[in-house]
């Protein structure tokens, strides 16, 4: 017997899956590839998809970051910063929007709501649809889900940002053997 929950995500994850504009990844890769170094930051499980996508951006050779690391350099002038935030309004990644546009750096977002303060803030902006408790009074959820709190977006953001790395793939013509020359040999 196949796994009932299981089946029930895949089939969310492929419904909304289509809701996700490719324009947008392509924005997205193109953002990735202009830039000096790229610093990724996002909160809760959310972030923890964005540690994933440095992880791949650092297979493929950029010069990335995560935020809050302790090797984290200052962001500057030339560099992008992606913000994974599905709310769209995430305190702590705000104030580092702002800095980032302080110093002239592009913004890139992941969020369900591109109309908050952070998605106007942004110079590229990818739509992942979700449902979240922590969307503003009266306002809909981008989609329906039989998941709890933020699963779907969070899994969608791992999910787009693993299309981003194919993009760029795409572009920059990395094998997946060169990007596995960059994977750690510390485990």
């Amino acid at each position: 017997m196949e796994a009932q929950k299981l089946k029930i995500i895949t089939n969310e994850l492929s419904k909304y899956a289509d809701r996700v504009k490719e324009e947008e990844i392509q924005a997205a890769a193109d953002l990735m590839i202009s830039a000096d170094k790229i610093f990724l930051a996002g909160a809760g499980r959310s972030g923890l998809a964005a540690r994933a996508f440095a992880n791949r951006l650092l297979h493929m050779g950029f010069d990335v970051h995560f935020v809050g690391e302790i090797s984290c350099p200052p962001i500057r002038e030339n560099d992008v910063i992606v913000l994974g935030s599905g709310s769209g309004t995430t305190k702590s990644l705000i104030v580092m929007g702002e800095k980032a546009k302080d110093v002239g750096a592009k913004i890139m977002t992941v969020t369900m709501f591109p109309d908050h303060t952070i998605g106007e803030m942004a110079d590229v902006i990818v739509k992942v649809p979700g449902s979240t408790p922590k969307k503003a009074a009266g306002e809909e959820n981008p989609a329906q889900s039989v998941q709890p709190m933020g699963n779907l977006f969070e899994q969608l953001s791992w999910l787009t940002y693993d299309s981003i790395i194919m993009v760029l793939m795409d572009k920059l013509g990395q094998t997946s053997e060169e990007m596995m020359e960059r994977h750690t040999n510390l485990e």
